[in-house]
């Protein structure tokens, strides 16, 4: 009866039209700590994550990687446009918090083995900041698209979200490449914890099924196999919070 249900309402959903990326814009930057600098350099992150960088838009989200990747954190500062973050009054700000950090910033610079930067656009603000601060737990998986696939790879991150929403599972924020490094996009799960991030194994097949295909894939088993004909590259990292 559950499923029949479940089958119903997706059916009348139908499957999702891709909606164009989001208009925030964000820097993300990944960085692997120098051999035995890593809690340094999370303390150092956080001294220059306080109140004047807080003011100057400086203050970054971010996390530290539990298994995966090679990255140690990924800091993702919000920006707004390229014009809000040109801006004068922000530059003025931004200038002002440099004089205050300085210190703090070379001496992060030199903890720093590896660090790379994309900017990318992605959900609201609001919307990030507070599946943030209710998650301790993140899934952070990374692409580049096979050419000519942009569009196709948004459309199935998407798809997969409408999967998710099904279920009751939580969906992934988006974030799509303007410039900078090579990932096309990446996407971040958000979860309580770990117990939170495996939930999915519980759902019985049949309810997978259904909501695949309600979401426009064949069936739950050709979500993965259908990803892969879109890209080229595919970096899967489990992150958790830092407090």
């Amino acid at each position: 009866m559950a499923l029949a249900v479940l089958t119903a309402t997706l059916a009348l959903l139908g499957a999702p039209e891709a909606s164009p990326p989001a208009s925030y814009l964000y820097r993300a930057t990944l960085v692997l700590a120098a051999p035995g600098r890593l809690l340094d350099l999370i303390a150092l992150e956080k001294e220059l994550g306080g109140p004047e960088a807080e003011s100057a838009g400086e203050a970054p989200l971010w996390m530290r990687h539990s298994q995966g990747d090679k990255w140690d954190l990924l800091l993702l500062y919000p920006m707004g446009s390229w014009a809000e973050y040109g801006a004068a009054d922000r530059v003025a700000r931004r200038a002002k918090w440099l004089q205050v950090a300085r210190a703090a910033l070379d001496g992060a610079r030199e903890a720093v083995a590896w660090q790379e930067d994309v900017f990318v656009y992605g959900p609201p603000l609001a919307e990030v900041r507070s599946q943030f601060a209710r998650s301790g737990f993140f899934h952070v998986e990374m692409f580049v698209a096979l050419p000519g696939k942009q569009q196709a790879l948004y459309r199935q991150r998407e798809m997969e979200n409408a999967y998710d929403r099904a279920l009751g599972l939580p969906q992934n924020l988006i974030f799509t490449r303007d410039r900078g490094a090579a990932w096309d996009l990446f996407t971040i799960g958000c979860f309580r914890d770990l117990k939170h991030y495996a939930e999915s194994a519980d759902i019985p097949e049949s309810s997978q099924d259904a909501a695949a295909k309600a979401a426009g894939f064949e069936d739950a088993r050709h979500i993965g196999p259908y990803l892969r004909t879109l890209i080229r590259e595919h970096h899967d990292t489990l992150a958790t919070a830092i407090k």
